[in-house]
Protein backbone atom coordinates (compact mmCIF):
# COMPACT_ATOMS: atom_id res chain seq x y z
CA UNK A 1 0.00 0.00 0.00
CA UNK A 2 2.83 2.37 0.59
CA UNK A 3 4.74 1.53 -2.50
CA UNK A 4 1.74 2.24 -4.47
CA UNK A 5 0.98 5.39 -2.45
CA UNK A 6 4.76 6.17 -3.09
CA UNK A 7 4.27 5.44 -7.43
CA UNK A 8 1.18 7.63 -7.57
CA UNK A 9 3.44 10.65 -5.79
CA UNK A 10 6.36 9.70 -8.45
CA UNK A 11 3.81 10.39 -11.61
CA UNK A 12 2.00 13.72 -9.73
CA UNK A 13 5.96 14.89 -9.83
CA UNK A 14 6.59 14.12 -13.25
CA UNK A 15 3.13 15.33 -15.05
CA UNK A 16 3.72 18.60 -12.99
CA UNK A 17 7.25 18.92 -14.63
CA UNK A 18 6.35 17.98 -17.97
CA UNK A 19 3.32 20.34 -18.42
CA UNK A 20 5.71 23.25 -16.32
CA UNK A 21 7.82 22.32 -19.34
CA UNK A 22 5.43 22.58 -22.00
CA UNK A 23 3.79 25.85 -20.54
CA UNK A 24 7.32 27.22 -20.85
CA UNK A 25 7.72 26.54 -24.31
CA UNK A 26 4.17 27.81 -24.90
CA UNK A 27 5.17 30.99 -22.88
CA UNK A 28 8.68 31.60 -25.12
CA UNK A 29 7.59 29.78 -28.68
CA UNK A 30 5.14 33.12 -29.13
CA UNK A 31 7.90 35.27 -27.85
CA UNK A 32 10.46 34.37 -30.24
CA UNK A 33 8.40 33.97 -33.33
CA UNK A 34 7.36 37.49 -32.94
CA UNK A 35 10.95 38.60 -32.30
CA UNK A 36 11.34 36.81 -35.58
CA UNK A 37 8.50 38.49 -37.22
CA UNK A 38 9.85 41.75 -35.96
CA UNK A 39 13.42 41.39 -37.41
CA UNK A 40 12.02 40.09 -40.92
CA UNK A 41 9.49 43.90 -41.09
CA UNK A 42 12.33 45.91 -39.87
CA UNK A 43 15.16 44.78 -42.78
CA UNK A 44 12.70 44.56 -45.55
CA UNK A 45 15.79 44.10 -48.62
CA UNK A 46 17.09 40.86 -48.57
CA UNK A 47 20.79 40.02 -49.31
CA UNK A 48 20.34 39.94 -53.06
CA UNK A 49 17.68 43.10 -53.54
CA UNK A 50 20.66 44.98 -51.16
CA UNK A 51 23.54 43.63 -53.53
CA UNK A 52 21.66 44.51 -57.07
CA UNK A 53 21.03 48.05 -55.83
CA UNK A 54 24.85 48.74 -54.73
CA UNK A 55 26.11 47.30 -58.05
CA UNK A 56 23.53 49.62 -60.13
CA UNK A 57 24.34 52.20 -58.06
CA UNK A 58 27.80 51.77 -58.61
CA UNK A 59 27.08 52.06 -62.33
CA UNK A 60 25.28 55.47 -61.62
CA UNK A 61 28.58 56.29 -59.90
CA UNK A 62 30.59 56.11 -62.80
CA UNK A 63 28.14 57.78 -64.95
CA UNK A 64 27.99 61.07 -62.45
CA UNK A 65 31.60 61.15 -62.56
CA UNK A 66 31.90 61.06 -66.38
CA UNK A 67 29.49 63.70 -66.67
CA UNK A 68 31.02 65.65 -63.56
CA UNK A 69 34.07 65.03 -65.47
CA UNK A 70 32.94 66.50 -69.17
CA UNK A 71 31.13 69.68 -67.71
CA UNK A 72 34.04 70.67 -65.97
CA UNK A 73 36.74 70.99 -68.71
CA UNK A 74 36.50 72.67 -71.81
CA UNK A 75 37.09 70.32 -74.53
CA UNK A 76 33.66 70.14 -76.07
CA UNK A 77 34.49 71.92 -80.14
CA UNK A 78 38.05 72.27 -81.02
CA UNK A 79 38.13 75.37 -83.99
CA UNK A 80 40.62 75.67 -85.96
CA UNK A 81 41.69 76.98 -89.34
CA UNK A 82 43.40 76.82 -91.90
CA UNK A 83 47.08 76.36 -91.99
CA UNK A 84 47.45 79.08 -94.43
CA UNK A 85 45.97 81.54 -92.26
CA UNK A 86 49.05 81.48 -90.26
CA UNK A 87 52.53 81.90 -90.43
CA UNK A 88 55.28 78.90 -90.85
CA UNK A 89 56.33 78.72 -87.48
CA UNK A 90 53.27 78.29 -85.39
CA UNK A 91 49.29 77.95 -85.67
CA UNK A 92 46.51 79.08 -83.78
CA UNK A 93 43.12 77.48 -82.95
CA UNK A 94 40.81 77.39 -79.96
CA UNK A 95 38.44 74.75 -78.12
CA UNK A 96 35.90 75.57 -75.33
CA UNK A 97 33.27 74.34 -73.12
CA UNK A 98 30.47 75.59 -70.94
CA UNK A 99 32.44 78.04 -68.61
CA UNK A 100 35.51 78.98 -70.59
CA UNK A 101 37.29 79.10 -73.77
CA UNK A 102 41.13 78.40 -74.65
CA UNK A 103 43.04 79.98 -77.25
CA UNK A 104 46.04 77.58 -78.04
CA UNK A 105 48.90 78.27 -80.42
CA UNK A 106 50.89 75.23 -81.70
CA UNK A 107 53.92 74.86 -83.04
CA UNK A 108 53.80 74.10 -87.09
CA UNK A 109 56.12 71.14 -86.82
CA UNK A 110 54.08 69.40 -84.89
CA UNK A 111 50.80 69.29 -87.07
CA UNK A 112 50.37 66.33 -89.34
CA UNK A 113 51.67 67.73 -92.30
CA UNK A 114 48.43 65.82 -94.43
CA UNK A 115 46.65 67.77 -91.91
CA UNK A 116 45.13 70.77 -93.70
CA UNK A 117 43.49 72.82 -90.59
CA UNK A 118 45.41 73.67 -87.38
CA UNK A 119 45.35 70.95 -84.04
CA UNK A 120 44.36 68.98 -82.73
CA UNK A 121 44.06 70.62 -79.20
CA UNK A 122 45.99 67.87 -77.51
CA UNK A 123 49.58 69.26 -78.80
CA UNK A 124 51.60 70.81 -77.08
CA UNK A 125 51.62 74.92 -76.66
CA UNK A 126 50.81 77.94 -75.24
CA UNK A 127 47.06 78.36 -73.91
CA UNK A 128 45.22 81.04 -72.88
CA UNK A 129 42.11 80.37 -71.34
CA UNK A 130 39.37 82.71 -70.12
CA UNK A 131 35.83 82.32 -68.80
CA UNK A 132 32.71 83.48 -70.50
CA UNK A 133 30.87 86.90 -69.65
CA UNK A 134 27.87 86.19 -70.34
CA UNK A 135 27.20 84.90 -66.89
CA UNK A 136 28.08 87.86 -65.65
CA UNK A 137 28.20 91.20 -67.62
CA UNK A 138 25.90 89.54 -70.32
CA UNK A 139 28.86 89.85 -72.97
CA UNK A 140 29.22 87.23 -75.82
CA UNK A 141 32.44 85.52 -76.49
CA UNK A 142 34.50 86.50 -80.07
CA UNK A 143 36.87 83.51 -81.45
CA UNK A 144 38.45 84.07 -84.83
CA UNK A 145 35.81 86.96 -86.18
CA UNK A 146 32.91 84.91 -84.87
CA UNK A 147 30.66 85.30 -81.83
CA UNK A 148 29.00 82.49 -79.29
CA UNK A 149 25.52 82.61 -78.86
CA UNK A 150 24.37 83.71 -75.58
CA UNK A 151 21.45 82.22 -74.81
CA UNK A 152 21.86 79.07 -76.79
CA UNK A 153 24.91 79.10 -74.46
CA UNK A 154 23.47 79.68 -71.17
CA UNK A 155 20.23 77.11 -72.16
CA UNK A 156 22.96 74.44 -71.81
CA UNK A 157 24.55 75.51 -68.75
CA UNK A 158 20.94 75.60 -67.02
CA UNK A 159 20.44 72.06 -68.55
CA UNK A 160 23.60 71.13 -67.36
CA UNK A 161 22.93 72.09 -63.63
CA UNK A 162 19.75 70.86 -63.26
CA UNK A 163 20.19 67.59 -64.76
CA UNK A 164 23.48 67.70 -61.76
CA UNK A 165 20.73 68.76 -58.91
CA UNK A 166 18.34 65.51 -60.30
CA UNK A 167 21.40 63.28 -59.52
CA UNK A 168 22.19 64.82 -56.49
CA UNK A 169 18.17 64.32 -55.38
CA UNK A 170 18.37 60.58 -56.97
CA UNK A 171 21.63 59.77 -54.64
CA UNK A 172 19.79 60.91 -51.65
CA UNK A 173 17.32 58.33 -51.98
CA UNK A 174 19.40 55.55 -53.26
CA UNK A 175 21.04 56.09 -49.64
CA UNK A 176 17.74 56.32 -47.80
CA UNK A 177 16.89 53.41 -49.47
CA UNK A 178 19.75 50.74 -48.33
CA UNK A 179 20.04 52.91 -44.83
CA UNK A 180 15.82 52.25 -44.50
CA UNK A 181 15.22 48.95 -46.24
CA UNK A 182 12.43 50.11 -48.26
CA UNK A 183 11.98 49.91 -51.78
CA UNK A 184 9.94 53.01 -51.94
CA UNK A 185 12.29 55.22 -52.60
CA UNK A 186 14.01 53.25 -55.23
CA UNK A 187 10.90 55.20 -57.67
CA UNK A 188 11.98 58.80 -57.07
CA UNK A 189 15.67 57.95 -57.59
CA UNK A 190 14.57 55.86 -61.43
CA UNK A 191 12.85 58.76 -62.43
CA UNK A 192 15.40 61.48 -61.20
CA UNK A 193 18.13 59.34 -62.91
CA UNK A 194 16.38 59.24 -66.08
CA UNK A 195 15.09 63.13 -66.33
CA UNK A 196 18.81 63.44 -65.51
CA UNK A 197 20.49 61.66 -68.48
CA UNK A 198 17.68 62.91 -70.90
CA UNK A 199 18.74 67.12 -69.71
CA UNK A 200 22.30 65.76 -70.03
CA UNK A 201 21.41 64.33 -73.51
CA UNK A 202 19.05 67.48 -74.55
CA UNK A 203 21.95 69.83 -73.23
CA UNK A 204 24.55 67.64 -76.06
CA UNK A 205 22.17 68.92 -78.57
CA UNK A 206 21.62 72.14 -77.40
CA UNK A 207 25.22 73.03 -77.39
CA UNK A 208 25.11 71.55 -81.06
CA UNK A 209 23.02 74.25 -82.09
CA UNK A 210 24.89 76.35 -80.32
CA UNK A 211 28.09 75.86 -82.50
CA UNK A 212 26.66 76.14 -85.22
CA UNK A 213 24.91 79.42 -84.56
CA UNK A 214 28.73 80.76 -83.81
CA UNK A 215 29.77 79.59 -86.94
CA UNK A 216 27.20 80.88 -88.86
CA UNK A 217 28.05 84.36 -87.14
CA UNK A 218 30.56 85.31 -89.88
CA UNK A 219 31.87 83.39 -92.24
CA UNK A 220 34.96 85.83 -93.16
CA UNK A 221 37.49 82.80 -91.30
CA UNK A 222 36.59 79.23 -92.13
CA UNK A 223 37.02 77.09 -89.47
CA UNK A 224 37.28 73.63 -89.52
CA UNK A 225 35.62 72.45 -86.32
CA UNK A 226 34.86 68.93 -84.20
CA UNK A 227 33.69 67.42 -80.84
CA UNK A 228 36.48 67.00 -78.36
CA UNK A 229 36.32 64.51 -75.76
CA UNK A 230 34.66 65.78 -73.13
CA UNK A 231 31.25 65.33 -75.20
CA UNK A 232 31.88 61.69 -75.12
CA UNK A 233 32.27 61.62 -71.43
CA UNK A 234 29.05 63.98 -71.17
CA UNK A 235 26.87 61.51 -73.93
CA UNK A 236 28.11 58.50 -72.37
CA UNK A 237 27.26 59.36 -68.66
CA UNK A 238 23.48 60.54 -70.04
CA UNK A 239 23.20 57.09 -71.48
CA UNK A 240 24.19 55.08 -68.63
CA UNK A 241 22.15 57.71 -65.88
CA UNK A 242 19.00 55.99 -68.20
CA UNK A 243 20.16 52.98 -67.64
CA UNK A 244 20.50 52.80 -63.98
CA UNK A 245 17.25 54.34 -63.93
CA UNK A 246 15.80 51.85 -65.88
CA UNK A 247 17.17 49.43 -63.51
CA UNK A 248 16.22 51.00 -60.67
CA UNK A 249 12.37 50.80 -62.18
CA UNK A 250 12.83 47.63 -62.59
CA UNK A 251 13.44 46.29 -59.13
CA UNK A 252 10.03 48.30 -58.14
CA UNK A 253 8.09 45.83 -59.82
CA UNK A 254 6.14 43.91 -58.06
CA UNK A 255 6.91 40.48 -60.33
CA UNK A 256 10.30 39.84 -62.01
CA UNK A 257 10.16 40.89 -65.17
CA UNK A 258 12.47 38.08 -66.31
CA UNK A 259 9.81 35.38 -65.49
CA UNK A 260 7.15 37.02 -67.97
CA UNK A 261 9.22 37.77 -70.97
CA UNK A 262 11.07 34.43 -70.61
CA UNK A 263 8.41 31.66 -68.70
CA UNK A 264 10.24 28.56 -67.69
CA UNK A 265 8.47 25.56 -69.36
CA UNK A 266 8.43 22.12 -67.04
CA UNK A 267 8.97 19.02 -68.79
CA UNK A 268 5.52 17.46 -67.68
CA UNK A 269 4.25 20.05 -69.73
Amino acid sequence: MWSSFMREEEGRAAGGAGGGASGLAAMMGPRTGTGKRRAVKSSGLSDSQEGQIKLVFFLAIIAVTLTVLGMGTEFWVELAPPKTLSNNETCLMAHYGLWKGCLKTLWASDIDPERESCGPASLPGESNCTYFKYFTSGEDAVMFKKTTHKSLSMATAVLALLSLLMIVTAAVCITMSLSKGEMFFLKPASVCFILSGLLVLLSLIVFHQSVLSFLASDHSVPLHHEFSWSVSCVGIGGAILILAGILFLLFTLPYNPWERCLPHYHSDT
